[in-house]
């Protein structure tokens, strides 16, 4: 049997009895339609984290990212997500399937504050809304129309605390090896990882 934690929380009245109560004025920033000030941030941002889950609640956070405004925003406020060529395991595409409920962190380098968004997912392959996606002469694969139903910006000590955005206080790069993940899986050697690593920099190269 595992061990139980005494000091868990199980309900709001512990967890508002740490962190406190939010100013009154902080409940002003959480809107249900975009204004200017969303639609530019989002204008502005090259990178998204997209969250979902599946019918079971079990959790994906996907990266997705190209240049600023590859995001488009209909005249209603729907956000159409250009989706394209990755790994093909479609996990958060699956979860869109099967529980529409998604949420979204638009980043824009150098700026401390994100724009967080909640609403609901459809996966569509609209030719219009493909070809209004493109990107290097290509048009999306799919896009993930998402109907806002919350958002607000979030403040910026996230990323204060961490330095995220000072480049000196960055460790040095961190160099990733998915030859030596999949070599030691297949009972290969070093110069099996090597070729695996140079066809894998050949496609970030080619296949973007």
């Amino acid at each position: 049997m595992a061990n139980v934690d005494p000091h868990a929380i199980a309900t709001v009245e512990q967890l508002r009895a740490v962190i406190g109560e939010p100013m009154p004025m902080v409940a002003l920033k959480v809107g249900t339609v975009l204004d200017d000030a969303a639609r530019e941030f989002i204008a502005r941002s090259p990178f998204l984290v997209l969250s979902t889950a599946d019918a079971d609640g079990n959790q994906e956070a996907s990266p997705k990212g190209d240049v600023p405004g590859f995001v488009a925003v209909d005249e209603d406020g729907t956000l159409l997500i250009p989706d394209r060529k990755g790994n093909k395991l479609v996990f958060g595409l699956q979860n869109v399937l099967a529980n529409p409920q998604v949420s979204i962190l638009f980043v824009i380098p150098g700026t401390p504050e994100t724009m967080r968004v909640s609403g609901t997912a459809v996966l569509t392959t609209d030719p219009a809304i493909l070809a209004r996606l493109a990107a290097r002469g290509q048009p999306a694969l799919l896009a993930i129309r998402v109907t806002v139903r919350r958002w607000f910006f979030h403040c910026a000590k996230a990323f204060l605390r961490s330095r995220l955005w000072e480049p000196e206080a960055w460790p040095p790069r961190h160099r990733l090896s998915f030859g030596k993940q999949f070599s030691a899986k297949l009972g290969g050697d070093a110069q099996m990882a090597e070729a695996i690593d140079a066809v894998i920099a050949a496609d970030y190269e080619e296949n973007l």
